[in-house]
């Protein structure tokens, strides 16, 4: 999961390098929804199963919600 996050970086600032703004942005764009995505959805599980932890939804918020 977070090697894949990491390779969209890398692949986004080579395209900021090479000024490929389109490819940057779609790179972004497909790298970061399903994060954000997946991490929300994590936030409403974590909420169901056990009482409201304010480091698990700082966790999520800073995109570590699979490693907890």
């Amino acid at each position: 999961f977070m090697s894949e996050t990491a390779a969209a970086l890398c692949l986004s600032a080579g395209y900021h390098d090479t000024g490929d703004r389109m490819w940057q942005v779609l790179t972004l764009l497909f790298a970061l929804f399903p994060c954000a995505l997946v991490q929300l959805s994590l936030v409403f599980i974590h909420r169901d199963v056990s009482r409201d932890r304010p480091l698990v939804l700082l966790l999520h918020l800073l995109q570590l919600g699979p490693l907890v």
